[in-house]
């Protein structure tokens, strides 16, 4: 063999290589990032709660009269279901709650979607625009580019927005974020503070991690938390109740 066919023959035997372990790894993140110990009554309708599943979003109604609605996206390659049990618990609270399905499971490309689908159609609802890791990202990037539509804006486990200078919005705005987050550390979501609003609200869940935002596997870069999925899952859900107000301080209830 010729010293040019032995240098075609490695190079082919390195590409193998290279795209085996490129398709173990997406095969991986895909499983990872699949939703995990849901409660077993997530997506069970219930007196308070009704449940639908379709191609583009999973709703969660409440069975009373509502007008604030919650839209949700979830973080980038993150099965839309690791975020029902949230959701499903906000909706209890008297909201409607939408988790929109991305395209290939990334939000920036289908952050659009609500507008899209006409959501924004119905003016007697007001609409609360909340989001993990990318799907934040892509959430304050739809309220930079469409101001008007969301009432509120919440960030979870983001360092976003980084890009884009939010600092003028007048809408109320959260950012959530973990004290032992590996992807969104403190002091890179402390390094964008001036992106947004001086009115922001930060919150910080103490020994919360990146991946207990949602009921899913382990992601890479993040570390491991100091408190068990439930409990963060718990604060959570606090942090945001507190800052859109129960359905009894809502101005627009309707008797809720």
């Amino acid at each position: 063999m010729t010293n040019k066919a032995r240098k075609r023959s490695f190079w082919k035997v390195f590409r193998t290589i290279w795209i085996c372990l490129g398709l173990i790894f997406v095969g991986w993140m895909v499983y990872s990032y699949q939703a995990k110990d849901l409660p077993p009554d997530t997506f069970v309708s219930d007196g308070q709660v009704k449940v639908s599943n379709t191609a583009d979003v999973i709703s969660f109604t409440p069975n009373k009269a509502y007008t604030r609605v919650l839209i949700f996206y979830p973080g980038a390659m993150v099965d839309p279901k690791a975020y029902a049990p949230l959701c499903r618990s906000i909706a209890a609270q008297g909201l409607q709650v939408h988790i929109f399905k991305m395209p290939w499971r990334m939000a920036n490309l289908g952050y659009n979607k609500p507008e899209e689908l006409g959501l924004f159609k119905d003016n007697t609802k007001t609409y609360i625009l909340a989001g993990h890791s990318q799907g934040a990202k892509m959430a304050a990037q739809f309220v930079f580019e469409n101001p008007s539509y969301i009432s509120k804006l919440i960030l979870m486990g983001t360092t976003h927005p980084r890009d884009i200078d939010m600092s003028a919005l007048t809408i109320p705005i959260l950012k959530i974020s973990g004290s032992m987050d590996g992807v969104a550390s403190l002091r890179d979501v402390m390094a964008n503070k001036t992106m947004l609003p001086d009115s922001t609200k930060f919150a910080t869940i103490e020994g919360g991690n990146h991946a207990q935002f949602g009921y899913y596997g382990f992601q890479l870069g993040d570390s491991r938390a100091n408190i068990s999925r439930e409990a963060q899952q718990k604060l959570v859900l606090e942090k945001i109740m507190n800052f859109i107000g129960s359905t009894e301080n809502d101005p627009n209830s309707q008797n809720e």
